[in-house]
Formats: structure tokens, sequence, C-alpha cells
């Protein structure tokens, strides 16, 4: 059932490469990353490479952080995006060479014995064991441990063993941080890479302060102030000295190690900028963290990266018995997720996260219909910042619809601080769902925390100027009701469309629990204060409640079109395009595109899936049918949501190989394109995947329902929900499924039709029928 062949060992917690391969050295870089949320470290060797270009993307990156240039067209029009902005490559503090007896180590032109590099996923640390022999016969242990701290946002952290067997030797460790650093340049892929040629993170200075040192950077246009510093810790007598040569900081450790003795440096980073702080007190912040972490020390970094792993582990795994790769494959996603997501409110999660450059580090829909999912029922706390973000954010949303002439807040397509960024409007900005995918992970959010202080505030401030923008970027036209036309939907090969049903039928779902909320509060103490706050008047609510009830679909019987003109265009001639000619993006005009009916990713299938109380069943079976074979899932994005689907309609099977599609998507580089970093969304769809498609999982504000299958694959699968603040564990084998309340006040469920009360002494278990 796995998509071709499997690069990794099958591990239950650990990724691990025993060679070095020089062709896929990008793809390693990208899976054996460590990241925080805020910093993110390429697998990048610490000594670097020999030898050619073009085998390495040496990079570090901090969530948020970036640069912003004009953006050029060649044709100009009113309203386009302005500028591009681009996630920087930041100082790079990973380099630490060794040298024994004059020799220098390399993993390329030294003689290896033995070679293992891993990404512990308990730990949260990527490890190198490796022996080498040097010339004179001297075998060389290294064990070399890396880390981006759960604990601090701006600390990571390197150990670097290294034991001579049965020999004395000289050591020297040269440990660098150099500010010369340059984001690559994209090559006539979209996807990949940045605008800018050459270095724009500038620097200023070098510092010192006692044994710490460092670098101050400043962005060539938006003028963040980055500063980079270091701290060392060698746990023998040694002699040192610092070297500084333009942009890069040498700091030598010399030392004489007896046989057999373990010579351990330790590496403290720290990364601190003037988007989170004022840029006078930088490097003292720098210092201060630098001086503690040494004081507390690597193993107390560790210990607190394992504990806050261990929380997350034990209502993030999903256990399936059956398919040990995909558990694997799971359990990796869930990691990287768990790495890449912004946990400070100031930042998001990229589509490619903070392990790669792919598509400039820029913030998608991808986190509120795929990411913040995931998180709302592990650690709902995550939802909440990734909200926050959105809410930060919003004054630019409301400065955009001004902009192009609306009331209320228009959320930028693609962006890292809220200005749009989207050169290719027709198949970016053009996307307005994405204020409606907002809105609807506001309404989970609260239905599943009932955090009715954050409706209250800024819940409230999103759901209100996102359906103003709505309420006038709409139309009455007579015959069909509301309409939302011009318009891209979530299938980026159909472009600037009238009444796109996704789109509709998210707005209308977000019109309905914006007025729904209000009306709640019509009936409390807050009501006056909230009424002043927005202006908001009765005919304003009517008005919302009346373009939701007469929202317009195009139907033709039981067939839904995904806008007022897809059912009306010719179908793409599949049958005589060639497989190296997807993704279509790449090879053909979007003017060709367009033309037919072909999906880039799930775009209706979608809306059965987020609104299917919207739809009978048998229009469900009807347009899955009809959809499905017109998907090329040239997205990331799509197979899960057809996997979903398929499984709610029976069709497990089929819904199983779409499942396999994202589940090892990135461990298994099905696309090729890891070396640009990590696909979230495919990761996290494959989470929602088993519970909201085998498990069939569902809820409104008050319960929630499961109708679970199992795939042929598996004996069982065990997997655990947070729903309005109690923990409940769902296990589905072939005869039954058993539910149990872990912790928190018993909580009402359904299984199908049944209904029944959770309780802690409880154990519920219901046979297949």
């Amino acid at each position: 059932m796995h998509q071709g062949k499997v690069i990794f060992p099958q591990e239950p917690w650990t990724i691990t490469e025993t060679e070095v391969n020089l062709a896929h050295n990008q793809r390693c870089e990208t899976v054996f990353a460590v990241a925080n949320g805020y910093i993110g470290m390429r697998g990048n060797t610490e000594e670097g490479y020999s030898g050619p270009e073009g085998y390495s993307l040496n990079g570090t990156y901090l969530n948020g952080f970036y640069d912003s240039t004009p953006i050029q067209y060649g044709e100009e029009a009113f309203g386009y995006a302005k500028n591009r902005q681009t996630m920087l490559n930041v100082a790079d503090a990973k380099g630490i060479s060794l040298w024994v007896d004059g020799e220098k180590f390399d993993v390329l032109q030294s003689k290896i014995i033995d070679y293992k590099r891993q990404l512990h996923m308990k730990q949260g640390v990527m490890t190198r064991e490796i022996v080498w022999e040097t010339r004179q016969g001297k075998q060389v242990e290294l064990r070399i441990e890396r880390m981006a701290s759960f604990v601090n946002k701006h600390m990571a952290l390197i150990r670097y063993e290294a034991k001579v067997r049965s020999a004395a030797a000289q050591m020297e460790f040269v440990s660098t941080l150099n500010g010369e650093v340059t984001n690559q340049v994209t090559m006539g892929d979209p996807r990949t890479g940045s605008g800018f040629a050459g270095q724009v993170l500038l620097t200023e200075g070098l510092r010192a302060d006692g044994a710490i040192h460092g670098t101050a950077q400043r962005t060539k246009n938006t003028k963040f102030v980055l500063v980079s510093a270091v701290n060392h810790a060698l746990n023998v007598e040694h002699e040192s000295a610092c070297h500084e040569q333009g942009q890069l900081i040498e700091l030598r450790y010399r030392c004489e190690a007896a046989p057999d003795q373990a010579v351990v440096l330790d590496k403290y980073i720290a990364y601190f900028a003037s988007k989170d702080y004022e840029e006078a007190e930088l490097w003292p912040m720098a210092v201060t963290a630098l001086t503690d972490a040494k004081a507390k020390g690597y193993n107390w970094f560790r210990e607190r990266q394992e504990e806050i792993l261990a929380d997350f582990w034990q209502v993030a795994d999903v256990s399936v018995e059956g398919d040990e790769l995909l558990q694997q494959g799971l359990r990796f996603n869930a990691y990287h997720l768990f790495q890449s997501v912004g946990r400070d409110g100031k930042t998001n999660i990229g589509a490619k996260g903070i392990t790669g450059e792919g598509y400039e580090g820029h913030y998608f829909w991808d986190t509120e219909t795929y990411i913040l999912p995931f998180f709302l029922y592990n650690r709902p706390e995550i939802s909440r910042q990734l909200l926050k973000y959105r809410h930060s954010i919003l004054p630019k949303a409301k400065a955009r619809a001004a902009e192009l002439g609306y009331e209320g807040a228009l959320y930028a397509w693609r962006t890292i601080d809220g200005e749009e960024t989207s050169p290719y409007y027709p198949a970016g900005s053009a996307q307005l769902h994405i204020n409606a995918d907002i809105a609807y992970a506001v309404k989970k959010y609260v239905e599943v925390t009932r955090d009715e202080d954050y409706l209250l505030q800024e819940g409230l401030d999103i759901l209100v100027e996102t359906c103003r923008f709505f309420a006038d970027a709409g139309d009455w036209i007579e015959g069909k009701g509301f309409c939302i036309n011009g318009v891209t939907g979530p299938d980026e090969y159909t472009a600037m469309v009238n009444n796109n049903a996704y789109t509709n039928l998210m707005v209308k779902d977000q019109f309905e629990f914006t007025v729904k909320s209000l009306r709640k509060l019509e009936q409390t103490a807050a009501w006056q204060g909230v009424q002043a706050r927005y202006g908001l008047e009765e005919r304003e609510l009517e008005a919302w409640t009346t373009m939701a009830e007469q929202m317009y679909i195009h139907r033709v019987g039981q067939l839904i079109g995904q806008d007022d003109s897809f059912l009306e265009k010719a179908p793409w001639d599949f049958a005589n395009t060639p497989r190296e000619k997807y993704p279509l993006l790449l090879h053909f005009h979007p003017m060709v595109i367009y033309k037919y009916q072909v999906l880039k990713q799930a775009d209706l299938v979608l809306a059965m899936y987020l609104q299917g109380h919207r739809f009978t069943r048998e229009e469900k079976v009807v347009n899955y049918k009809y959809y499905e074979p017109l998907t090329t899932h040239d997205s990331s994005l799509s197979a899960s949501i057809y996997a979903i689907v398929g499984a709610e309609l029976g069709e497990i099977e089929k819904a199983y190989q779409y499942f396999m599609q994202s589940a090892r998507m990135d461990l298994d580089d099905y696309h090729n394109n890891v070396k640009d970093g990590i696909h979230s969304a495919s990761m996290a769809g494959s989470w929602l995947t088993i519970v909201n498609g085998f498990a069939g999982m569902r809820h409104d504000e008050e319960v929630i329902t499961f109708n679970p299958t199992i795939p042929s694959a598996w004996t069982s699968y065990t997997f655990r929900v947070l729903f309005h603040g109690s923990l409940v564990e769902v296990s589905v084998t072939k005869e039954q499924t058993t539910y149990r309340l872990i912790e928190g006040c018993p909580v009402e469920l359904r299984h199908g039709e049944q209904s029944f009360m959770l309780e802690s002494e409880r154990v519920c278990e219901i046979s297949k029928s």
C-alpha cells in the first residue's frame, strides 16, 4: 500500500540514516532539521561539506523574520500586491570543526568506519554518531547532538563529544558564527526560493562580552535588527583563542585528550530580533540568556526537552497496529508540526515550516484548514496563539479591504506580517475564502474549548470585520440570490469564477455562526459594550441572516457545480497527458488550464468535509464520483481530503490509498521536493484522515460524534482528543470501538446514532454491528 521506495529504516520513534548520500543530501537536511517554532536549523553537518556546490542548502531560519522588496511587474494594475516578503537565512551558528593531531575531520574525505544520523522524536534532538580513522590509524568516536530548545524559543544547543580509542591525541575544536549568509534564488519553480540575490541581512558589527561572542545585523529593507550570539563550555583543561575575519567569528579550543577520554564541547546559541524586543535590549538579553544557559548546563535543557515532548505525545500520539511504516510516518509528521508551529502569538506556521525556503516562509490558509485543527485537539493553547497571530494582523487586513474598496477586513492570501504578497492574483489574492477559513477556525476553537472570553474579545473582532467584507463584496443577483463573484476557490486550476461553492458555503456558515454568537450576547450584560464597540445595528444582523439564507449554490440535480461555469467546460484530456507533465502548473499556461474541468486539489469535496451537514449522503456520493477523477492532486493539500470524504462514504480502500499519500509524503519524498522543506498541511492532513476520516469524528458546540471504520491492513488504531477540557481516548478494532475518559469532566459522546455520557469510571465498548 506504500507509494514506492521506503527511504529510511522502519523504526517506531527514530529516523535513521546510515550512509551519506550526496544525491539526496538536501532532502535529508530537511528531514533531520531541528526547530522549536521560532528557530529552525536544517540538518547540515557541523563541519560543512567539501566539494562542489549544489548538494547542500545551509540554512538557519527564524519564524517571521524576513526582508521585503518591491515586486517587479511587467505590467502593473491598481491594487496589486506591492512587496514580496522572504523569511531570511540568518547567521549560521552550527559550525564546529574538529582537528585531531592536526588532521581535520571531513565526513566526505575522511576514512569513516561507522556512520549514523538520527532524529529522536521522543527526545527532541538530532544526533550524529561516527567512527573516524585518522591517517595515523587512530579511531575517533564522535557523538554530536543538536536541539532547538522548546523551553526557550531563542535558544539552540549543540553537544560535540569526541573520544580517541586507546590513544592520546591533541584535539582542536573550531566553533564558528558566520554572518555572511544568503537565501537560495528561485530557478523556474514559483514554489521554491526567493527573489533576493546576494546578502540582504547586513552585518553591522561583531560584539563580545567575556566568553560570549556575537554579530549584530540589520535587514536591508525592513530594517529589522538581529543579534546572534554563542557561548561555550569544554569539560577539560584547554587553551582558547578568538579570531575575527570579516563577518566570521572563529573560537578555537585546544586540549590534550587522554586515551578513551570523552572531550565534550557544549555550544549555546541565541537569536534575539527587534521584531520581539527593543533594539537596545537585544545584546544584553542575548548575554543574559547565554550566561544563564551555560549555568544551567546542556543536560538541563535536554531534560526539559524530553519532558515537554512526553506531555505532547501523551495526547498527540496515534497508535496503529498492523502497519509499522505508517506508524513511523504519523509520528514523524506530528513531530515536525510540533517543531514548526509558532507559539508566541506573533508568528504562524509556514507551508514548509521552518525547515527550508520553499514558499519563502509564507503563511497560507493551510494553517486554519489543516494545521490548527491538529493542535486544537491536543494543544488548544497553540491553536489559540495561531488565532492570536491572525488577530494581530487584522489592521492590515482592514487596510487591504479598504484598498480594494470594500468594508471590513480581507486577510492576505500569502504573507508573513499581514501584507498581501501574492504577485499572481488569480491564484492568490482572489481566494477570498481565506477570510471564511479563518472565521471557521474561530468557530471550531470556541466549540472545542468553550473559551467564551476569546470569542467576546478577539474572536468577534475577526468575525464581524470579515462578515462586513463579504456582505460588501457579494451582490444580489436576480434569479439567484446572494452571490460572490470573481473569486478563486481552493482549486487553483480554476480561477476568477462566479459563486465558487466552497467559498459560498463557508461564508454562509460564517454569517450564521457570527449572528448566532451575537444573538446569544444580546441576552447578557456584555451586549451594550459589544454593540458600541462595533457599531452594530439590528439591520446589519438581519442582512447577514438573509445573505446566509439566500446564498447561491449552482446545482444541476444532485450534481453541484464547483462554480457557475465549471460544468460547462470540457474535461481535461487526462489520457493524453503524460506523467512527466505533472504538476500541470509547470508545463501549461494558466489560460490553457483554466479552460478545462481539471482540479489541482479538493474544492467542493473539501466543502463536503467541512460543511458536511449541508449535503445529503446521495449528494456526497454523486459529487465525489464526479470530481475525484478530475483531480490531479498536484497540491499536497488534496489527498487527505479525498481520503476523509472517501472514508465517510465507505470507500475505505480508496481512502486508504489517498491517506498513504499524505502519511509518508515527506518521509518517502513522494513529490521529490522535500529538499525545499516539509509539507506541513499534508502532515496535519494525515492526522485528520485518521480522526475525521476513518474514525469519522465530527462535532458541534455540544456533542462530539464518531462513526469508526478500520482499513483492512490494520488490526487496531488508538488516538486521543481534547473536547471541552476532557481527554477522550478512542480505540478501534475490527470488532469494536472502546471509549475511555482519561481526564476531565464527563463528556457527551455519540457513536453513530447512539448517545451516551462518558464518565471517569466508565469504559464504553460498542461492538461493530
